[in-house]
């Protein structure tokens, strides 16, 4: 295993982004961990130490250029920045007529404004390395608007524009820009609270073994796009339970 290679992680939440971090730090990765609180991510720091790993954990706001420019390049400093990640969900409904302009403008900011502040940067200590992974994590909404999801889906749909544009770009430039859609409720405490909220009680104690999505089967995903040959680079996928309708 190599202890010279980085991946760094925006938007390092407890469920996805944990299990991407637990995943590269398992094959020797220093894991750069940032979010909005970040004092959430003592456990994980922890955890990937616990196991022999490095972590660095940051506080960062994904929406403001100087934070993130300075987190992917303490990334780059700390060695090679082999992998960087867009985590951010900021998943929201509201009905069009109670969608504020701030509620339109945050989702926007989050969603896609702040993944072409990560991507690009990363982008930037990649090129001269020419190699390296950059993956945006989508979601159903990146593909499709649904009824109450103008400003979730204009975000997803602006992120996945910013991806292949990347792609296309950074491709031959020997950067795999890879954009994956998470079409399918994660198994979460939120969502199994959502789903007893909306389904009743019993609801939980109806669900098979696989019908969530395992954040550490997202996980595995990741780190198997990053081990892809460059002959044969996917560019988009998507990741749902087997037994998702879609």
């Amino acid at each position: 295993m190599s202890s010279k290679k980085i991946c760094a992680i925006v938007g390092a939440g407890d469920f996805i982004g944990r299990a991407i971090a637990l995943r590269f730090a398992r094959e020797g990765y220093t894991v750069f961990a940032g979010r909005r609180n970040g004092d959430k991510l003592a456990p994980l720091k922890a955890e990937i130490e616990s196991m022999g790993g490095r972590c660095d954990i940051r506080a960062l706001d994904a929406r403001k250029e100087d934070e993130v420019t300075v987190f992917m390049a303490d990334a780059a400093a700390a060695d090679t920045l082999s992998a960087a990640i867009f985590n951010i969900g900021a998943n929201v409904q509201f009905p069009i007529l109670d969608t504020t302009e701030r509620v339109f403008r945050k989702v926007w900011e989050m969603a896609c404004y702040s993944g072409f502040l990560a991507g690009r940067e990363a982008a930037r200590h990649m090129i001269p390395a020419g190699s390296g992974s950059i993956f945006f994590t989508g979601a159903t909404a990146s593909l499709r608007g649904g009824a109450g999801y103008a400003a979730f889906a204009s975000a997803k749909f602006g992120l996945r524009g910013i991806a292949q544009s990347m792609a296309r770009e950074l491709g031959p430039k020997g950067i795999h820009v890879a954009h994956l859609i998470i079409d399918a409720a994660v198994d979460t405490e939120w969502v199994r609270g959502m789903i007893t909220e909306r389904q009743g009680a019993d609801a939980l104690g109806k669900l098979g073994p696989d019908d969530l999505l395992d954040p550490a089967a997202v996980g595995e995903t990741y780190w198997q796009l990053h081990t892809q040959p460059r002959s044969a680079w996917t560019h988009e996928l998507d990741i749902r339970p087997y037994g998702e309708k879609f």
